[in-house]
């Protein structure tokens, strides 16, 4: 989860007429409104918020943009919206505006859940401006302790169990540190100590002396973990790829300056699916070492079962355990693949050739669409299944795709979501009944057609089985009526 501090905007609140557009298209959805008066409202119109905060903001001339914008966002759908707004919430009583009037405004309208929240940096009751000393750092604080105090994801803790594993050197320390969001850092005013930052803020100060490294190894967890990485090569793909990361370069560039991406240097990851299982399955990570763009020389192999860190020559040569390709996807890309609930090698295979079609300029390879079995929310399957409902009746939600497999099963896919799933569990038996009719010819190949003839092709189809019942309405909704004239 992230938090974004907007740039002070002048006395118009333009923050205000943004969200309130994005309701008014059905692209956002005002959640609360908290601290204003009984007569201003969720009834009321952006006129008279904007009035209020302009009203508490003429107290204060010499505050030429009062407006406070954030945006907090969350990984994909991973929170709903009630909890964004909880959320939000505590993170606007942490960073002083507890007290002010403020909207808090829920966007879908992208991949990753948001919310906005708006209000004025003059102090309702004194007049004065509230504190902005370094507030994106505070935000972050903010955030965190927020997140903190409503699931009880304490940092302190955390931070003392990783200072507790065993590790053999201070890059082995540095290693697992970053891979867990902290950076490590020197002391300018005394280099005996160190400092531990995450998102910038220092979180502790520590003495060189009080790390302890061990340079002894478990036998028997070392022969486990050998014996664990030999399996799981053999079932999982170890082929890995380059991961290019552009998005801080090309956020911090003003629009009109931004280069082509073979101009600007990217942070290198590399992955493959067998490091994804490990982590996921046996909390075992797999963090590669390499230079700029270049092939990585090692790796580090850190065992959160144990509490241990391991140089990874000493469980198995990188050369016997990986296989390097010269293959490069985006880092957003590639996050989006990974949240697709690939559940078995059919889905894997349907949305390989979907995407092939869909994002022909990305070169997406088998294996970097890794297993994935997560289920998605009900909140988001309600959703996922009243989009495609909704599709089939009126053939305008382009978040859609529906396909047909090898073995005449039929599929959506829901690209905002990032969702494949039998299209039978959304429509309802009945409905999907029809699909079987052998009369009915439909392609099964999607690499032949453009994503636009397929779709118009399945929904021309789909368009005539609901109309064809005589009705356009919901098929699952009509079977619930037949059943309650029954009793």
């Amino acid at each position: 989860m992230i938090v974004k501090i907007m740039a002070s905007a002048g006395s118009d609140f333009p923050g205000v007429n943004y969200n309130d557009k994005k309701v008014s298209e059905i692209k956002g959805e005002l959640m609360k409104m908290k601290n204003f008066p009984s007569f201003i409202n969720k009834n009321s119109g952006k006129k008279q918020v904007k009035d209020y905060l302009k009203a508490i903001s003429n107290g204060n001339k010499k505050v030429l943009k009062p407006q406070f914008h954030s945006i907090i966002s969350t990984k994909f759908q991973e929170h709903s919206k009630e909890e964004l707004t909880k959320i939000a919430e505590g993170f606007m009583d942490e960073m002083g505006y507890g007290r002010q009037p403020f909207i808090i405004v829920y966007h879908n309208d992208t991949e990753n859940s948001h919310v906005h929240i708006v209000t004025t940096r003059v102090d309702k009751e004194t007049g004065k401006k509230i504190n902005d000393s370094y507030e994106k750092l505070k935000a972050q604080k903010s955030l965190s302790d927020t997140l903190e105090k409503i699931y009880g994801i304490k940092p302190e803790e955390k931070l003392n169990r990783l200072l507790n594993y065993n590790i053999s050197s201070l890059n082995q320390l540095e290693t697992l540190l970053d891979r867990n969001g902290y950076k490590l850092g020197k002391n300018t005013n005394d280099e005996k100590y160190l400092i531990l930052l995450k998102n910038g803020v220092i979180q502790r100060t520590i003495s060189g002396n009080q790390l302890a490294f061990d340079n002894k190894n478990d036998k028997n967890r070392t022969k486990q973990l050998r014996a664990i990485l030999w399996k799981y090569k053999n079932i999982y793909s170890h082929k890995v790829f380059k991961v290019e990361d552009f998005r801080k370069q090309e956020g911090m560039l003003p629009e009109e300056k931004i280069r082509e991406k073979d101009q600007l240097v990217p942070k290198i990851e590399f992955e493959s699916e067998l490091q994804k299982k490990l982590r996921d399955v046996f909390g075992i990570d797999v963090v590669f070492h390499h230079k700029d763009e270049y092939q990585p020389f090692g790796y580090t192999l850190i065992d959160h079962k144990t509490g241990s860190v391991y140089k990874g020559s000493e469980i198995m040569k990188m050369s016997e355990l990986f296989e390097f390709t010269s293959e490069k996807i985006d880092k957003k890309l590639f996050e989006s693949l990974k949240d697709y609930n690939v559940r078995d090698s059919e889905s894997k295979i349907l949305l390989l050739d979907f995407l092939k079609v869909r994002q022909p300029e990305n070169e997406i390879k088998e294996f970097m669409l890794f297993g994935n079995k997560k289920l998605k929310n009900k909140e988001i399957y309600n959703a996922i299944r009243n989009d495609v409902r909704d599709y089939l009746k009126t053939q305008n939600n382009g978040d859609v795709s529906i396909i047909k497999s090898e073995d005449g099963k039929y599929y959506a896919i829901h690209s905002r979501f990032h969702y494949i799933g039998e299209v039978k569990a959304l429509i309802g038996e009945k409905q999907y009944q029809k699909l079987l009719d052998p009369n009915i010819q439909i392609t099964s190949k999607i690499e032949n057609k453009t994503g636009n003839e397929l779709n118009a092709a399945v929904t021309e189809l789909f368009f005539e089985l609901m109309k064809s019942s005589g009705s356009a309405k919901d098929p699952a909704e009509q079977e619930r009526k037949k059943r309650r004239k029954r009793r």
